[in-house]
C-alpha cells in the first residue's frame, strides 16, 4: 500500500512538471500582454462561513389531534398570503359543536322557566294560596287564618321570612339558568377558534420547503407539518466571534460575500444584529441582506468578507482575471520568465478586486509579470465588483425593495 501512494504521488508530480514544462516556449502568442502584478493597500478581513436563509420562514404544527385530510401542494410550490396549506379532519369538532348548541337551546329554556317561577312567586305566592295547605276546605282555612297567624304571634313563624326565601330561591333558579348558557356560549366561542386551528394559513407569500405529513397521517397537537419560507429574497446568517463586533458594525454596513454556485462574488448589506452574543460560542449572529442578482437558493454555503478592524490595512497582490488559466480545478497563470518564456504556474486566488482583477493569496512574489489575453472574459467577477467599502454604515448597491 505505502509503495503504490508513492508511486501515485511521483506521478503526480511529473505531470505537474510536465505541464509546467509544457507551458515554457518562445515569445508570447498573438494578443497576449504582459502586465505587472499589482501590489494594492486593503482593510483587513476575515473569511466567515455562513448559510443562506430565506427571509422569512416559518414551521406550521397542527393545533389540535386530528387526521390529516387536505395538503396543498409539494415542496418547491408557491401560494400567496391567505391560501390553505394543510386542513385536518373536523368531524370530532362538529359532533362537539351540535352538542355546545343543543345545550345552549337548554340554557335557554330554563332561563325563561326560571322567569316565569320568578314571577308566579312575586304575584301569586304559593304560601298564601289555599291549596298550598293539605285537608278539607275547613281545615284548610284554619289553617291559613288560625293556626298561621297564631304561630306568627307566638314567633313560630315568620311570613315576611319566608316570602324573602321563595322570592330568593326563585332568583336563584334564573342566575343558574344565565350561568348555564354563558358556558354554553362559551364552549361555542372556543369551538369556532378551534375550528380555525383545523387550518394551516400562508401568512405571506412564498413557497413549501419542507412537508412533514401526507394526507391521512394522524397528527397531534404540537406536531409540524409543512415549513413555508418566503424565497423572493435571500439572507446570509453568520456566526461573527465577539471580537470582532465593534461599535463600527451597525446595521446598513456594507460587505462582500462569496457563494458556491458560480463562483459569485458581490456585495452584502448588515440587515440584523442580534443583541445577545452565544453564551457557549461567544458568537454574535448577524444577517445580512444578499444581493438580488445572487444565484442559488436557500440553505447554501456563503463566506462573507467581514472587516477586521482591530489588524488594520494589509498589502496584497492583484492580477486580472484574463491573465488566470484554468486547468480542471487548479487556477494558473503564465508568468514571465524572461528572454520570451513562459511558465504556468499553479496560484491560489482571494476575493475580487474590482470586476475585472483578483487578489492572490499564494503563488505569486511583487514584481512578477504575467501574461494576459484580453480575450479571455470568462473569468470575470461576477455579481458587480467594486473594492470592499471601509467599514462602516454605507449605503451601498444592495438594493432589496421589500427590506
Amino acid at each position: 500500500m505505502g509503495i503504490r501512494r508513492i508511486r501515485v504521488l511521483s506521478a503526480g508530480v511529473l505531470a505537474l512538471t510536465a505541464l509546467a514544462t509544457a507551458a515554457q516556449g518562445p515569445g508570447p502568442r498573438a494578443g497576449d500582454v504582459v502586465v505587472p502584478v499589482q501590489e494594492v493597500v486593503r482593510p483587513a478581513t476575515v473569511a466567515l462561513g455562513g448559510t443562506v436563509v430565506p427571509y422569512k420562514e416559518v414551521t406550521l404544527a397542527a393545533q389540535l389531534p386530528g387526521r390529516v385530510v387536505f395538503l396543498a401542494g409539494e415542496e418547491g410550490d408557491g401560494f400567496d398570503k391567505g391560501a390553505r396549506l394543510a386542513r385536518l379532519d373536523d368531524k370530532e369538532l362538529r359532533g362537539r359543536w351540535q352538542a355546545a348548541q343543543a345545550a345552549l337551546r337548554d340554557a335557554d329554556v330554563a332561563l325563561h322557566n326560571a322567569g316565569v317561577q320568578y314571577n308566579l312567586e312575586l304575584y301569586s305566592p304559593q304560601r298564601s294560596s289555599p291549596g298550598q295547605f293539605g285537608g278539607m276546605g275547613m281545615p284548610s282555612l284554619m289553617d291559613q287564618f288560625i293556626t298561621r297567624p297564631m304561630g306568627s304571634m307566638m314567633g313560630q313563624s315568620s311570613p315576611y321570612v319566608e316570602r324573602h326565601a321563595d322570592l330568593y330561591g326563585r332568583g336563584t333558579q334564573i342566575e343558574q339558568a344565565k350561568n348555564a348558557r354563558s358556558r354554553a356560549e362559551a364552549e361555542l366561542r372556543q369551538l369556532r377558534a378551534k375550528f380555525r386551528d383545523i387550518e394551516s394559513i400562508a401568512p405571506f407569500d412564498g413557497v413549501i420547503t419542507k412537508k412533514f405529513v401526507e394526507e391521512g397521517d394522524p397528527v397531534q397537537p404540537g406536531q409540524p407539518l409543512l415549513e413555508f419560507a418566503d424565497t423572493a429574497y435571500l439572507q446570509v446568517q453568520v456566526e461573527v466571534p465577539a471580537r470582532l463586533m465593534t461599535h463600527r458594525v451597525q446595521k446598513g454596513m456594507e460587505a462582500r460575500a462569496r457563494l458556491d454556485v458560480g463562483d459569485w462574488e458581490g456585495p452584502v448589506r448588515v440587515a440584523q444584529i442580534f443583541p445577545i452574543a452565544d453564551p457557549e460560542r461567544h458568537t454574535v449572529r448577524v444577517k445580512f441582506d444578499l444581493h438580488p442578482e445572487a444565484p442559488g437558493g436557500a440553505g447554501m454555503y456563503a463566506e462573507v468578507m467581514f472587516p477586521d478592524i482591530r489588524a488594520g490595512a494589509r498589502q496584497v497582490l492583484v492580477i486580472p482575471t484574463a491573465a488566470i488559466v484554468q486547468r480542471g480545478s487548479l487556477p494558473m497563470v503564465e508568468i514571465e520568465m524572461g528572454e520570451g518564456q513562459r511558465q504556468l504556474k499553479i496560484v491560489r486566488l482571494g476575493e475580487c478586486y474590482g470586476p475585472d482583477h483578483k487578489t492572490v493569496l499564494s503563488g505569486l512574489r511583487p514584481g512578477d509579470t504575467v501574461y494576459v489575453n484580453p480575450e479571455r472574459d470568462d473569468r470575470r467577477c461576477q455579481g458587480g465588483g467594486r473594492q470592499p467599502p471601509v467599514p462602516g454604515p454605507q449605503r451601498g448597491p444592495v438594493t432589496v425593495p421589500r427590506y
